[in-house]
């Protein structure tokens, strides 16, 4: 069954009040897509119907060229080709978000208005990698980004990847920059997280970026998650969300406690691996990535098919 949000007018009205005039690019689901490959190139047949199948699903927004999209192994034709197909296949059905990060600033610029000049709805931006900034270079990086034109952004901090931790105080700055519109906060500190809803929430949209949380943030008030779960269960992402606003937070985390162990089982092995995996076993994709990634392991597949049989049985009014 396919259940699609359906926000009330006063719980839109109360969201756009409390962030002022910026825009919020989407509530709910976004769904960080894999990118399918097939004998070494991007899969355009399949990337389609993967959308298609978000859209059906009601998600408020498909991310592309994330960590998830494997964008550190695409090509610039390939990016073009994938934003492109994304923005036809979603317009005005639900955004296109795409992913911009670089540790070279003038790089992720380029990226940046790239996916602006394609048509994109907004950006996802990683913090820089690698180089190791202070919170003075995390400022000064996306500040030079934001510049570089008018597309919303919303700053993805993700320690764990990037060696790069954003403060919840350099945030609050960010906050102040136009079309900066949100953040994605994955580094699992849940004490810096409570401190980012004290500061941030009625200045910027926060959406979850690990799926274990997503039930938490949307309690403390969060806009919605980014999700590598939302690949192979969107529908019950977005569900999520509607028995949040329609019957409240118990019967929420109710729902939500079941897909615990399958959201662990994504995150066996390094994302998005897992996932890839996952979507094969349904006729989504080959499970195939390109390296440095390589295939899950056969005591993992195990594990995984465990879990999914599990999610399979459940009834469909889960």
């Amino acid at each position: 069954m396919v259940l699609k949000i359906t926000y009330t007018k006063c719980y839109f009205k109360a969201l756009n009040i409390s962030m002022g005039k910026k825009e919020i690019l989407f509530f709910g689901t976004g769904t960080a897509l894999i990118t399918p490959f097939k004998n070494g190139k991007v899969d355009y047949n399949s990337l389609e119907i993967i959308i298609k199948k978000q859209i059906e699903a009601g998600v408020g927004a498909v991310v592309v060229l994330g960590t998830t999209g494997e964008a550190a192994t695409i090509s610039l034709t390939e990016r073009e080709k994938i934003i492109e197909l994304a923005v036809k296949l979603c317009k005005n059905k639900c955004k296109v978000i795409v992913g911009c990060g670089s540790n070279n600033t003038n790089s992720a610029i380029k990226l940046y208005k790239m996916a602006e000049r394609l048509g994109a709805d907004g950006a996802l931006i990683v913090t820089p990698y690698y180089n190791k900034c202070t919170q003075n270079g995390v400022l000064e990086h996306y500040k030079a980004i934001a510049k570089a034109g008018n597309m919303p952004i919303i700053v993805y901090n993700v320690p764990s990847r990037t060696g790069v931790n954003i403060e919840p105080q350099t945030l609050l700055q960010l906050s102040e920059i136009k079309n900066i519109v949100g953040v994605k906060e994955a580094s699992g500190n849940i004490s810096q997280i409570m401190e980012l809803f004290y500061l941030l929430k009625d200045k910027m949209a926060i959406y979850s970026g690990d799926d274990a949380l997503n039930y938490i943030f949307l309690s403390l008030g969060g806009s919605g998650c980014i999700s590598v779960l939302a690949n192979i269960m969107p529908e019950k992402c977005e569900k999520l969300y509607q028995i949040h606003l329609q019957k409240g937070a118990t019967e929420a985390a109710s729902f939500w406690i079941k897909f615990l162990p399958i959201i662990k089982s994504m995150f066996i092995e390094v994302n998005p691996i897992p996932i890839k995996y996952a979507m094969s076993q349904i006729g989504l994709c080959k499970n195939e990535l390109r390296l440095p990634l390589t295939r899950l392991s056969a005591k993992n597949e195990n594990i995984l098919n465990g879990e999914l049989n599990k999610v399979w049985a459940q009834d469909d009014s889960l």
